[in-house]
């Protein structure tokens, strides 16, 4: 009983009502349920409560709104047989208006909640997109541009530049499996756990010359990016459930150097660009969060004066138009290779504008990173001329405000 009138407390109390009572039941079905003697009707389950009261007839009609019950409304007379066809008809329409009543209180008060949690989503959109890098730093004469685009207010995207010294660059790029907040606060700590790990590297610095070899004869590069990728997993694996993993690339560049030392666990493998050609970087192993004992490689690539790496996210690719077709890896490509001899903030431009003539305005289902990495002075082409033609394109569901060069 959510609401009563001339009742006393202890008739209120009398125990529970539920839709299985008969005359409830009879109500539901459209029925005008009298009772013309509470006393002696079989259909009464609490009739000393009811000789108490001092009730005697009793009249049940349903609350319908758009031809569903949301409950009853009852009326009760110290008289037996005491409600007419005039009583059934005024009782109908009061129990009608109140439906709509009940209903318009109920939306108003989900429309509150709704409103509140949404601007909590957008709040907290706000402090994970603070956790995003506002700029990437200066290495050496790397050229680095990013942006993230995400899908909802929250999600499992992430990316980080952290800095080992003057000419040594760590760059990570993960995915969360899963959207919204619990994506987003497995990425949080996921994140953190990073930065934590990283900046206890910092205190080390790799010296140089002979003692660069660790006891096995790998580079001391390697063994530490091999010992940070089983200490992620191990972290991922105390902390993910079943059908809960991480995706992560991992990377560090030597601008002094010219190398990357880099792991791939499960994540979309990125892409060196070089001289019109491709070559995926895809040593690794397994995702993260999965098989505390799981073996990785790791690999170490020269880099060049005019190369182009690419790291980015599943949802670049996955980009779908109108009819469900896919972007793909294949257009990505084609897109970043006749951009490859331009700036590294041309490079992410350009890449999101080809997606976006490609997908207009259909509603995208996944989080956007991007990161390019140019290894020395941009070359420039023919194509940096259609650079300022792209850039100064209305976006449609990407927003190339977000870039961060």
């Amino acid at each position: 009983m959510r609401s009563t009138y001339g009742l006393s407390e202890a008739y209120r109390n009398k125990g529970v009502v539920t839709k299985d009572d008969p005359v409830i039941t009879a109500a539901f079905a459209g029925a005008a349920v009298v009772l013309d003697d509470m006393r002696a009707d079989d259909r009464v389950h609490f009739k000393e409560a009811t000789v108490q009261e001092g009730l005697v007839s009793q009249l049940t009609v349903a609350m319908q709104f758009r031809s569903r019950p949301i409950g009853v409304l009852r009326l009760y007379s110290p008289r037996p047989r005491d409600f007419t066809a005039g009583d059934i008809g005024v009782a109908r329409a009061v129990a009608s208006q109140c439906a709509v009543a009940i209903t318009n209180a109920k939306l108003y008060t989900e429309a509150i909640e709704a409103q509140r949690f949404a601007e909590q989503m957008r709040l907290a959109g706000l402090i994970q997109r603070r956790m995003i890098p506002e700029k990437p730093p200066r290495i050496g004469d790397l050229d680095i541009a990013a942006t993230y685009i995400p899908c909802f207010d929250v999600g499992g995207d992430f990316y980080d530049f952290l800095p080992l010294g003057k000419d040594r660059l760590v760059i990570t790029i993960a995915d969360v499996i899963g959207k919204g907040v619990p994506a987003a606060i497995m990425m949080s700590w996921f994140r953190g756990a990073l930065q934590a790990y990283i900046e206890s590297c910092r205190e080390a610095p790799v010296p140089s010359g002979p003692a660069v070899d660790g006891p096995d004869g790998k580079p001391k590069t390697a063994l530490s990016t091999a010992n940070a990728i089983a200490n992620f997993n191990k972290m991922a694996c105390m902390e993910c459930r079943e059908g809960e993993f991480i995706t992560l690339h991992y990377a560090t560049i030597d601008a002094a150097k010219r190398t990357i030392t880099y792991c791939n666990c499960g994540h979309e493998p990125a892409v060196l660009l070089r001289d019109g050609r491709a070559q995926d970087l895809v040593k690794g192993g397994l995702v993260l969060g999965v098989d505390p004992r799981a073996r990785y490689e790791i690999e170490t690539v020269e880099l060049r004066d005019g190369d182009c790496l690419l790291f980015y996210t599943d949802g670049l690719v996955d980009a779908m138009d109108f009819n469900g077709e896919l972007w793909g890896r294949e257009h990505m490509l084609e897109a970043a290779m006749r951009f490859a001899d331009c700036p590294a903030d041309h490079v992410v431009r350009n890449v999101l504008a080809y997606r976006r003539r490609f997908a207009g305005l259909a509603r995208q289902v996944d989080d956007t990173s991007i990161i390019a990495v140019k290894i020395g002075a941009p070359r420039g082409n023919e194509a940096c001329g259609d650079c300022t033609g792209l850039e100064s394109q209305s976006p449609s569901g990407e927003d190339v405000e977000g870039l961060r060069a």
